[in-house]
């Protein structure tokens, strides 16, 4: 048996985010020899026990693929990650260690304490983020230069858009249905395993969206109105 951890958080509900993880790997696994029993780690990784002939395959591909936790810190490294909280002077994201992304290093995503930047970006706990690290023995970071264009892209893109999290797509999909606001989004955009991205039609407002949708899902919603 091969054991590995995936840079995929486990919240909510946690035999439901498992049930939508098994659902999210099995169509990688479909052609391989591997029977995989899906845990979570104390903190909150998905944990995945590995058997059958390709099970060192299998749990290499998926570490490739969706990424892994880090043990340490490197100076300079780009690494993924999920944040974990949003301070009044920082962002935390979650590698494997907790970084804090302080105000300062926020500073071309506008003015503002670390909350009120968070709050124009939609960005929302559990939201998958890209970092550079600054320094390993503060556990410092900055955004990525990637991460910094997807957020501008969201905001200069000229339509609102609601990010979410603790919510499946299917979900999702059933509370703006039954809203009645169908008609005014474009689609759903899968950003992590429980994380995902509206995109409003031009002239829908995100706030509205919140509104209507808010009481229909357990998660977190946020919004980028449109520059």
């Amino acid at each position: 048996m091969t054991k590995t951890r995936l840079l995929i958080k486990i919240y909510g509900t946690r035999e439901r985010a498992i049930h939508a993880a098994q659902i999210l790997l099995d169509n990688d696994l479909k052609e391989l020899d591997a029977e995989v029993t899906f845990l979570a780690s104390e903190d909150g990784w998905l944990t995945l026990e590995i058997s059958g002939e390709d099970e060192e395959f299998a749990a290499n591909f998926l570490a490739g693929k969706h990424g892994s936790p880090l043990k340490e810190l490197k100076k300079g490294e780009l690494c993924k990650g999920v944040v974990s909280s949003i301070e009044s002077d920082r962002i935390i994201i979650d590698v494997g260690v907790p970084v804090a992304v302080m105000q300062a290093s926020l500073a071309s995503l506008g003015t503002g304490e670390a909350k009120q930047v968070a709050s124009r970006f939609g960005i929302i706990t559990h939201l998958p983020m890209e970092i550079e690290i600054e320094d390993p023995q503060k556990s410092t970071g900055r955004l990525s230069k990637r991460q910094l264009d997807t957020l501008w892209g969201w905001k200069k893109s000229g339509y609102d858009h609601v990010t979410a999290n603790s919510v499946t797509r299917s979900e999702l999909k059933a509370a703006i249905k039954k809203t009645g606001h169908a008609r005014d989004i474009f689609g759903i955009e899968r950003l992590g395993l429980m994380e995902h991205l509206i995109t409003c039609r031009q002239g829908t407002d995100g706030p509205g969206i919140v509104a209507a949708i808010g009481r229909h899902v357990k998660g977190e919603l946020g919004v980028i109105r449109a520059a």
